[in-house]
C-alpha cells in the first residue's frame, strides 16, 4: 500500500513549509495571497486547508476527475443527443405540417372544382330544360293547330254535307209533290230554307 507521501506532489511539500514565513511577511493582505497567508498562520485552518488538498490529490490519483468528468461528458452526449432527437422531432412535425397544408390546399381546389362543374352542369341542365319545354310547347301548338283545322275542317265537311242532304231530300220532295208548280224554284226556295 502507497504511504501519503506518493500522492502529495513534491511542490506541495516544499511550500507548506514556506507558508507561515509568508504570512508573516504579507501581513494579513487581501487577495488570494493574503488568504493563503491567514491560512498558514491560523493552525486549524493551516490543517484543514492540508486536508482539503490531500482529499483532492487522493480523489485525483483515484480517478474521481475523471469519473466525474466522464458524468459530465455522459450527461453531455445524452443532452446533445435529446437536442439532436428534438430536432429530428421538429424537422419531422414541419414535414408533417407542410404535407396537412399541402393536402388542404389540394382539397380546397378539388372543392372549388366541384363546385364550379357542379355549377356548369346545374347550367346545362336548366338550358336543355328551357329548350326542352320550349319544344313541348311548339309541338303542343303545332298539335292544337293541327286540331283545330281538322276540326274546321270536319265542321265544314259535315255542313256541306247536311247541305247536301237537306238539298237533295227537299228536291225529292217537291218532285213527289206538285208537278203544276216549277220545280226548279221550288228547290231552290227549299235548299235556301234548308241553308239558312
Amino acid at each position: 500500500m502507497r504511504t501519503m507521501k506518493h500522492f502529495i506532489p513534491l511542490g506541495a511539500l516544499f511550500t507548506v513549509p514556506a507558508l507561515p514565513a509568508l504570512a508573516a511577511e504579507e501581513g494579513q493582505g487581501e487577495g488570494f495571497m493574503g488568504g493563503l497567508a491567514y491560512a498558514a498562520s491560523d493552525p486549524v485552518t493551516f490543517v484543514a486547508f492540508l486536508a482539503l488538498v490531500v482529499f483532492l490529490l487522493i480523489a485525483a490519483r483515484m480517478g474521481a476527475f475523471k469519473t466525474i468528468l466522464g458524468g459530465l461528458d455522459a450527461r453531455s452526449s445524452a443532452i446533445a443527443a435529446e437536442l439532436e432527437e428534438a430536432r429530428n422531432l421538429r424537422e419531422r412535425a414541419a414535414e408533417a405540417l407542410a404535407l396537412a397544408e399541402r393536402r388542404q390546399q389540394d382539397a380546397d381546389k378539388e372543392a372549388e372544382a366541384m363546385i364550379d362543374q357542379a355549377k356548369a352542369d346545374a347550367k346545362q341542365i336548366m338550358a336543355e330544360a328551357r329548350k326542352d319545354i320550349a319544344d313541348r310547347m311548339v309541338r303542343r301548338e303545332a298539335l292544337a293547330e293541327s286540331r283545330i283545322a281538322r276540326a274546321e275542317t270536319e265542321a265544314t265537311e259535315q255542313v256541306r254535307r247536311a247541305a247536301a242532304d237537306a238539298a237533295i231530300s227537299a228536291a225529292r220532295r217537291i218532285l213527289s209533290e206538285d208537278t203544276g208548280v216549277d220545280q226548279f224554284e221550288s228547290a231552290a226556295r227549299e235548299i235556301d230554307r234548308a241553308l239558312s
